[in-house]
């Protein structure tokens, strides 16, 4: 069988989305399904940046489908210096069976899936992070037993994890406003694709500048950090352009009264939402965080299944 790869959620059909959802429930609920996937095999996770909760899932994931996991953190390989991603892609390709990566450069995932002769699943890259996308949605259809027609309001930067949760809204029929300050919304280019993917099952996309605009009759409020990991020397000019779209009462009483509110970690509370939403009855944020454990078990149930 030809190998898969996870790159990015545009190249999933509605229906492998909702199946990796469904397998994602089973494995939630059955944490004996699909339990020798993985016997004989190992994965390594490809790691340039720190990790927690994609690091934890993957390996505790492997774990519980019988695998062996290799962690390959930031100063053991060090791609594009050390040695080229084509040439470390080569070279693993001949001892595992799978690669979990998480770069700083879209450009080396991109590298790695086409030298490698096994699978590759993006644990996050600078323009995307499937894996939390896909998470996402489980994550919604969990809490509210629906996909079709919910809106997401996602207020902050226009990054990867939004990329993401934009192109998993328009395949599945949910509708998604992003809030951010001038010059940091979403690629252009995505937030195209993401609108004509959208056309296909009524999904709508939108851009504004108004938290509140966008908050306005949200069944979900999804936040993430105003400043990233590499962003550090942009927190003075972050923090004073992310003024005004901090995620607190006054804004999420502009929501459904039964929003549900998501953020998928790191939180600093005091920046981007304050400690009253986070950690108040709407917030869903560490059931959210499980489920990077049982969404991660169906992408590699949806990867290695048939491979």
């Amino acid at each position: 069988m030809k190998k898969r790869d996870l790159i990015n959620l545009e190249q999933l059909s509605q229906e492998e989305i909702l199946r990796i959802l469904g397998v994602a429930m089973a494995v939630k609920h059955d944490v004996s399904h699909s339990a020798h996937l993985l016997k004989g095999k190992s994965i390594g996770l490809l790691f340039q940046k720190p990790s927690n909760r994609t690091r934890v899932s993957f390996e505790v994931g492997i774990s519980q489908f019988s695998g062996n996991c290799v962690y390959l953190g930031p100063d053991e390989i060090n791609l594009g210096v050390r040695e080229t991603v084509a040439d470390v892609s080569k070279t693993l390709s001949r001892y595992l069976h799978g690669i979990v990566a998480r770069t700083h450069r879209h450009e080396d995932i991109i590298e790695l899936t086409e030298n490698a002769s096994i699978p590759v699943i993006n644990g996050l890259s600078d323009l995307y992070h499937p894996c939390q996308g896909l998470t996402d949605l489980f994550s919604i259809k969990e809490k509210l037993q629906r996909l079709e027609g919910v809106t997401i309001a996602y207020i902050g930067d226009g990054n990867n994890v939004c990329h993401s949760l934009m192109l998993a809204a328009a395949k599945t029929g949910v509708h998604m406003k992003i809030a951010a300050p001038a010059g940091y919304g979403p690629n252009p280019d995505i937030l195209q694709r993401a609108i004509e993917l959208g056309q296909a099952t009524g999904s709508e996309i939108s851009v504004t500048q108004s938290p509140q605009e966008a908050a306005q009759g949200a069944n979900v409020i999804y936040a993430d950090v105003w400043v990233s990991m590499g962003q550090e020397d942009e927190r003075d000019k972050r923090l004073a352009d992310f003024q005004g779209f901090q995620i607190n009462k006054a804004l999420t009483d502009l929501a459904d009264p039964n929003y549900i509110f998501m953020h998928c970690l790191p939180a600093h509370r005091g920046e981007e939402v304050t400690a009253e939403v986070i950690d108040g009855e709407h917030s869903i944020v560490f059931d959210q965080a499980e489920n990077r454990l049982h969404t991660q078990k169906a992408i590699m149930n949806f990867i290695f299944n048939t491979w």
